[in-house]
């Protein structure tokens, strides 16, 4: 069963075309805000030559991933350029346990999913500056076949459509200044008033407890 979320607890949804940057904005973030938990979801695609397992992504195989389809094990899963990704619902339930918040790098289908689940998550949609930059990123690789390659640009067009499911648009022209809005985000949403309702009315109580004694 998926925990209750707390006061100050925030789901992250990060999600863009492949080659939009959005790893490299996620690797900062975790950098600064060390209680933010990245979420290291489960896929059958084969690890890349810099890639670790059980740091970027859980590597397994697809009749292991689907076994744990079938056992209800995955708060959200997809597939996403002929390979299956998803997020446990154990990887959330230990960000609730360990941290301040747990951040997801999932495509606009897991985001979907994560916020059938708990409606509070924010979702970031992070875009590339054009067309040809992304094309241009995705071949500066190297680490993908030209089939690979033309699948993903192909992706990126039906991905880019579903931008208005998020709550915000970050443009990765500059990784910088892209990087300055995705920690303002971040930061705000922290103080949102909902989040710390309880917390305001609670000192409401007690100041009403002081004033009758």
């Amino acid at each position: 069963m998926l925990s209750e979320r707390v006061d100050d607890f925030l789901l992250l949804i990060l999600s863009s075309p492949s080659g939009a940057g959005k790893t490299t904005l996620s690797n900062r973030l975790r950098g600064e805000f060390p209680n933010l938990r990245f979420s290291v979801s489960h896929t059958t695609r084969r690890p890349r030559p810099t890639e670790v397992d059980g740091r970027e992504y859980h590597f397994v195989d697809r009749p292991s991933f689907e076994k744990m389809i079938r056992a209800g094990a995955f708060a959200e899963h997809a597939e996403v350029h002929g390979n299956l990704y998803g997020t446990t619902v154990r990887e959330i339930d230990l960000a609730r346990e360990s941290a301040g918040g747990v951040m997801f790098d999932i495509d606009y289908q897991g985001a979907r999913q994560i916020k059938a689940h708990f409606p509070e998550a924010v979702g970031v949609f992070v875009l590339p500056p054009s067309l040809a930059e992304l094309e241009r990123r995705l071949r500066g690789r190297g680490t993908e076949d030209e089939a690979t390659t033309t699948r993903r640009l192909a992706a990126a067009k039906g991905e880019i459509a579903h931008y208005g499911f998020f709550d915000y648009v970050i443009v990765n022209d500059d990784v910088d200044q892209a990087y300055g809005r995705l920690r303002g985000i971040v930061l705000a949403e922290r103080c949102k008033r909902e989040r710390w309702a309880r917390r305001c009315e609670s000192l409401l109580s007690e100041a009403k407890r002081e004033a009758s004694s």
